[in-house]
């Protein structure tokens, strides 16, 4: 079962209050058949453990990758997952629609 929203939000701010660097990834545009609803959230800590979830697997790993250097550089992104681009197919966002996911440092 995935985590409720409060859930991860809690985790993400038990994490950067144990001093760990944080980013939180939340979807933020849908179009088409996408596997998460806006506002579904993704926290990392600055190793990569994570909870939660912006595409049911399909993406998760390249938003990881990606906020690990938000946390480095405190600089947040906006990354795009959609079937006319390679990356996403690479990806595996397969389902035929396109997502945006904001990744922004906690704290």
């Amino acid at each position: 079962m995935l985590s409720t929203d409060t859930d991860i939000l809690r985790e993400a701010e038990s994490w950067a209050r144990a001093g760990k660097g944080v980013a939180l990834a939340t979807v933020v545009e849908t179009w088409g058949s996408a596997p998460r609803p806006v506002g579904s959230h993704l926290a990392i800590d600055e190793v990569g453990n994570f909870l939660g979830s912006v595409s049911g697997g399909c993406v998760e790993g390249d938003v990881i990758a990606e906020a690990v250097d938000v946390i480095a550089d405190g600089r947040p992104r906006l990354l795009e997952f959609g079937v006319a681009d390679e990356t996403a197919w690479r990806a595996g966002l397969s389902c035929g629609g396109r997502i945006k996911v904001l990744v922004e440092r906690v704290g």
